[in-house]
């Protein structure tokens, strides 16, 4: 995508990024997510269509945007979305639009999306594009997770299980590898990694002109 030259720290000019949390259900990049928001004035969360129907709790336009399968499938066909994917019965995707503005205007986008979504970022916008996987310190800690919600039937919560053999898989197509064993120290982890993508030198185009600058005053 390009997200072009726009906010500035300490008077260098910086490109958004796009920063991506992955897990399997009930390994907390929700979590995580809303926590970055919260903590990050700079950071604006990607809100997610789907067609799934909301859960106790959710609220349309913060949590996703709930949305039927015409309307969905409109959006895939004139390229609305950035990236989408079909995940336990029902479709999930990203505007395009929202993240693009904010991107240009160079803001930082977080998106809280599966493995599926995560591989057609990396292929529109690899350079600006930083992603984690986060990690269970076991399956029966998921499970137990999972359980606690008491959002799901039985038979949801197996499925859910099942796929998160699969999705760990695809750990190692991921910068970034946190491990929650406990939700601060994880919170930390992703902090710091976004700390320090925020301060690579190719996400920096400003620098440049500021060292010239600094040359120009010795």
């Amino acid at each position: 995508m390009g997200g072009s030259a726009g906010r500035r720290r300490g008077g260098i000019a910086r490109r958004g990024l796009m920063l991506v949390l992955s897990s399997p259900s009930g390994a907390g990049k929700t979590t995580l997510s809303r926590k970055l928001i919260e903590s990050d004035p700079a950071l604006m969360l990607s809100v997610s269509v789907t067609t799934r129907p909301p859960r106790p709790g959710e609220i349309d336009g913060r949590d996703y945007h709930f949305i039927d399968s015409a309307r969905f499938d409109a959006m895939v066909a004139r390229g609305d979305l950035l990236e989408w994917a079909r995940v336990f019965d029902h479709w999930y995707g990203t505007p395009r639009a929202p993240a693009a503005a904010a991107l240009a205007a160079g803001r930082d986008v977080l998106f809280d999306i599966d493995w599926q979504g995560t591989q057609q970022l990396r292929e529109k916008a690899r350079s600006d594009l930083a992603s984690i996987f986060v990690l269970p310190p076991s399956m029966q800690e998921l499970e137990k997770r999972l359980r606690s919600r008491a959002q799901d039937p039985e038979d949801v919560i197996r499925r859910r299980m099942r796929k998160a053999t699969e999705e760990m898989s695809h750990w190692a197509e991921y910068d970034y590898v946190v491990l929650n064993t406990d939700i601060a120290q994880a919170f930390a982890d992703v902090r710091a990694i976004l700390a320090a993508e925020r301060l690579k030198r190719e996400r920096q185009p400003g620098l440049s002109a500021f060292v010239r600058e600094l040359q120009g005053k010795m």
